[in-house]
């Protein structure tokens, strides 16, 4: 249903153009909207005109208009004056808020439609029959982005997404939760990973400034088919809980740039732990001081170069050696070699996982 503050507007604009005052009341005879200051006083007019027969009717030197949606009486229509010219001014705003109300039904249909389709509540066939009574491209090369928000998400957050991303008339921007906006952006030939980052950022800097830090936006990979789409809703959920875990430092989580995180994020925890008691032999990294975790970070952050781990942490090539000889010495794993290191690096993310998951059953 269209809001009140939707038609409140439109009301001052025809207001500014005609200078006409007019009124809105539901069928109840409730102001909707008004640039009336006695709105209030017709509503035994607006009950008595909504059991006559006319579409149209003068009372007291008002204009009354029904508008109608799908012939079922919606509102009610006051304008100021009698003579001919606001009549025409009076007939032409009814249209106005009838053709309103016919854009946001479709576009509350097609807000239900793509929901339905994110959480895969829809058959393969209804998919495409009600695509195409919705007048929605089904094969088209599209994209879900999740913004999610720090807390409860709010409402102003939908049309302020909508207002950024210069939507296209294929694009819609919806929410499935309380914290997440979903967009699900139509791409266009020659749009890619380039594009889709920078519109991540976009959203990120439109933000204010006090929710800017707090925001996190993840989006999945392309699809060409609108059975597709849950796809890359699914994997942009998936970017977002993994961002978190292996990804701290980062704002912008794209599908494609998780690498390994994404197969450890669905191993089960009982798998992990034995995993983890096999590789340190019951002991744990969270046994290891800062300067060996530091040493171990820069070392797999410079590609296992020595010279170029010890020029970073300042310290000379034989202090390092020596630091992973005693890393050596504790774990059996000499960083050096590229299948202990991989070893070693897999088993702090699986460590990584395992906390942050511990975290989320308190």
């Amino acid at each position: 249903m269209i809001s009140n503050q939707v038609l409140q507007s439109t009301l001052e604009g025809l207001k500014t153009i005609s200078r006409v005052d007019m009124c809105v009341m539901d069928t109840e005879g409730i102001v909707a909207a008004s640039t009336m200051d006695n709105a209030e006083n017709f509503r035994e007019a607006v009950i008595s005109f909504k059991h006559s027969p006319a579409e149209s009717q003068v009372v007291s030197g008002y204009q009354f208009f029904k508008i109608l949606d799908d012939m079922q009486l919606e509102y009610i229509l006051i304008a100021s004056g009698s003579s001919d010219d606001v009549y025409m001014i009076a007939k032409m705003a009814a249209f106005q808020v009838q053709t309103l109300i016919v854009a946001y039904k479709e576009r509350f249909d097609k807000d239900n439609f793509i929901k339905n389709l994110l959480l895969d509540n829809l058959l393969l066939v209804d998919i495409y029959n009600r695509a195409k009574k919705l007048h929605i491209e089904s094969e088209a090369r599209r994209v879900v982005f999740i913004l999610e928000l720090d807390g409860e998400r709010e409402n102003s957050s939908l049309e302020l997404v909508r207002g950024v991303i210069d939507a296209r008339p294929g694009d819609f921007v919806t929410a499935v939760d309380e914290k997440s906006v979903i967009v699900v952006r139509e791409l266009i030939p020659g749009e890619g990973s380039q594009e889709m980052e920078a519109m991540a950022m976009s959203v990120l800097a439109a933000l204010p400034q006090d929710r800017r830090g707090e925001a996190l936006v993840s989006y999945g990979t392309v699809v060409g088919e609108l059975k597709g789409v849950s796809r890359s809703y699914k994997e942009a959920r998936m970017a977002l809980n993994v961002g978190k875990i292996f990804f701290a430092d980062r704002q912008v989580i794209a599908y494609s740039s998780l690498g390994i995180g994404r197969l450890i994020y669905q191993l089960p925890i009982p798998l992990c732990k034995m995993f983890i008691k096999e590789v340190f032999e019951g002991k744990s990294p969270d046994d290891f001081d800062e300067e060996t975790l530091t040493t171990i970070n820069k070392f797999f952050e410079n590609s296992l170069n020595v010279s170029e781990t010890s020029r970073q942490l300042y310290i000379h090539r034989n202090t390092l050696v020596y630091r992973l000889d005693k890393l050596q010495k504790q774990t059996g794993l000499d960083l050096r070699v590229f299948e202990d290191a991989i070893t070693l690096k897999i088993a702090l993310m699986v460590v990584k996982y395992m906390k942050y998951m511990e975290s989320q059953d308190y």
